[in-house]
This record gives structure tokens, sequence and C-alpha cells, in this order.
């Protein structure tokens, strides 16, 4: 009975570390950075998250790196005409007092030409780089292959429209008045 008490409060810590996972810099926080695993085959992976803008100045991602990919861009998805096409984007607006989600079907960092395969329960290491914070070096954590992304998200969950993410502001600031 003991160890399996023991057992399940090891489990809820452990995922509660999981989804307060974050990483700070100036008035920026980046939050839960998380990738899928891949296969041994695959050579592209996404990079998701949360970024978190605590200035009256508006911030944006500007590029990413990594040493798991020979090339890491930022990207977003876009209808065109009926089809949603996947491009890369010259950056990500962080709107002061605001934030941005980087989400599947969304806005996220491409990872192109993987060096070898993301394996779940690993962190990869993600350099990301903004117009006025400078670089953020971040471990972004490898789920299982199916993670659709954390449970406490700022838009129920539902990937918003890349010209969308960056509006989330207003909502933010609702949520709290």
């Amino acid at each position: 009975m003991i160890r399996t008490i023991f057992a399940a409060v090891t489990v809820l810590l452990t995922l509660a570390a999981a989804q307060a996972h974050e990483e700070r810099r100036g008035d920026l926080v980046i939050s839960h950075p998380w990738t899928r695993a891949t296969a041994s085959t695959q050579k592209v992976g996404a990079v998701f998250m949360e970024i978190v803008n605590h200035s009256n100045d508006a911030d944006r991602l500007v590029s990413a790196s990594s040493p798991e990919a020979d090339t890491v861009e930022v990207h977003g998805h876009f209808k065109d005409g009926d089809v949603m096409r996947m491009r890369r984007v010259d950056g990500v607006e962080v709107p002061a007092d605001g934030s941005a989600v980087l989400a599947p079907g969304g806005y996220h960092v491409m990872l192109i030409g993987l060096k070898g395969p993301l394996l779940e329960e690993t962190t990869i290491d993600v350099t990301l780089e903004f117009e006025h914070a400078g670089k953020v070096e971040i471990e972004a954590i490898v789920e299982s292959a199916g993670y659709k992304g954390p449970a406490r998200t700022m838009n129920s969950g539902m990937p918003m429209k890349p010209e969308d993410q960056h509006t989330h502001t207003e909502m933010h600031k609702g949520m709290h008045k």
C-alpha cells in the first residue's frame, strides 16, 4: 500500500514538474517548451511553447538554432485556398504584456535535418533569438510522439491561426481584470 502511494505521488510530482517547466530571460517567460519524439528515419521535428512578455514593450522571436538539427527556422501555418501550408516566417510578435503561443497547427520552431532521433523523456537544447531580449537558451522536453500539448492552454486547446496568435494580449488582460 505504501509503495503504491509513493509511486502515485512520484508520478504526480513528475507530471507537475513537466507542466511547470519554464525558462526566464528578463521580462520573457518561455513556458513548457516541448517537442515530440521522432522515429530514427524522421528528419524533421518542431518545438512548441508559450512565450509570455511581462514588459511594456513588444518583442519578437526572429530566429532559433539547435545542435540537434542542421537548420532551424521559425514557421507558421497559412491557409492557401482549401489547403493549410507551412512556411518560414520572419518572426513571431510577442506583444507588450501579452503572449505568443507556438502550438501544433500554428507558429512553431522547425527543426530540419535532425542529426538523430528525438527520444521521449529527454531534452534538447534550443537557442531562441529575440529582437530585443537577445538569445535565450532553453531545454525542450521530448514528449511522446502523440503528445498534443500541455493541458493548461490560453486558447482552450485549439490551435490558433497565425494571424490570431499574437493578439493574445486582449484575452490575457481580460482574464486578469
